[in-house]
């Protein structure tokens, strides 16, 4: 649990998962759902084991049946498991330079709510408000009631500072900066709250809701104001000794490459007369046929392609992941350019991953702030 007095309903700290149970947990969040055959070979346990557990947490609520599979061999089909939507809910939020994004997710995975709300000005007191509205919006619209909210995941843009949820911001975020945000958000939204980097949190959301699904290990980039990252390694996202695994962006030496980030876009675009009010407005009437579009690709693709060539060498992972706040359209048209620098020896050259967008949806970093709380809460014990 993070250091806060906020705790969550006492029904649900009962509710907290065994290890065993948290395994099975996390295999059917990731999956959508499994037949026990599935969770015995996913989890490592005992077929016996498995069936009890199932029962137990189907009677608690957190688990319900699903489909009939048939199975390769003869005998009746399996009755596959998934999680019960209504089991709990969490909220994710993404605090960025000039818009806050907030949505409710259900034990599913699946976004129940969201709304990005562009800011002038990222104080306390506005993005609190801000907050507050749209989660009282969100839970009377959708009869969720605060105690099925198992607590709230926060995604910033940052350093981390060494623990307790204390990141040096970019400038547009100062009153946010080497403060204990856990302990603030928990003590202004009265809830648990795990705050994370930014691009951490995306990953943490694209292992558990996208290509997580198909792959153990990837690297997320994560491109928005500035561009940072993740690592997931079997499944679990690195951290690093100070939190700060997946700063990408350092990757690249000042003043030797145009930093592939979404300001460096807009400077572009603005420079070829694209009139834009900053980059919410920039992504919000994004055209991939605007002037300067194709000027940044050729000026990115460099330090993209010493990126994931750094990324290939270091850490061999299944895929590299485009994602953040990047547009869709802007990705596909981004992903050709970049090459993975490769000696080509003899006739079988290095396996090299993949490079494909992220298959997450609506808001990489709030998708994965929510992900981050139920992470916490069910499938980290």
């Amino acid at each position: 649990m993070p250091r806060t007095s906020a705790e969550p309903d006492p029904a649900a700290l009962r509710d907290r998962p065994t290890e065993s149970e948290s395994r099975m947990l996390a295999a059917v969040f990731r999956a959508g759902s499994l037949t026990q055959p599935d969770l015995v070979r996913q989890t490592g346990l005992s077929q016996q084991s498995v069936s009890r557990l199932v029962i137990d947490l189907m009677n608690r609520g957190a688990l319900r049946a699903g489909q009939r599979v048939h199975q390769q061999r003869r005998g009746q089909p399996s009755v596959a498991v998934e999680l019960n939507p209504e089991h709990a809910y969490a909220m994710g939020l993404s605090l960025m330079t000039d818009a806050i994004s907030v949505l409710l997710m259900d034990f599913s995975g699946a976004v129940v709510d969201h709304a990005l709300v562009q800011m002038p000005e990222m104080t306390r007191q506005a993005v609190f408000a801000q907050v507050r509205q749209l989660e009282a919006r969100f839970l009377r619209k959708h009869g969720v009631s605060r105690a099925q909210v198992v607590g709230a995941g926060v995604g910033i843009s940052g350093y981390c500072l060494g623990g307790g949820g204390r990141y040096n911001t970019p400038r547009a975020l100062d009153e946010w900066a080497l403060i204990d945000l856990e302990d603030l958000f928990a003590r202004e939204l009265k809830r648990p709250v795990w705050v994370e980097n930014d691009g951490n949190a995306a990953a943490i959301g694209e292992s558990l809701l996208g290509i997580g699904r198909q792959v153990s290990n990837f690297v997320y980039i994560f491109v928005a104001a500035g561009i940072g990252g993740g690592v997931i390694v079997d499944h679990r996202l690195l951290r690093g000794r100070h939190g700060n695994g997946g700063e990408l962006g350092l990757i690249l030496p000042h003043q030797v490459y145009v930093h592939p980030t979404l300001e460096s876009l807009r400077q572009i675009l603005a420079s070829r007369g694209v009139p834009l009010d900053g980059i919410s407005d920039m992504l919000q009437r994004f055209d991939p046929k605007w002037p300067g579009v194709e000027e940044w690709i050729v000026k990115t693709r460099d330090a993209f392609s010493l990126i994931v060539s750094s990324i290939a060498a270091l850490l061999d992972p299944d895929a590299v992941v485009i994602g953040g706040r990047i547009p869709p359209e802007l990705t596909a048209r981004l992903i050709p350019h970049i090459e993975i620098y490769d000696d080509n020896r003899r006739a079988e050259p290095r396996p090299l991953p993949s490079i494909g967008p992220s298959q997450t949806t609506q808001d990489a970093c709030a998708i994965g702030a929510a992900a981050l709380a139920f992470e916490k809460f069910f499938f980290s014990s």
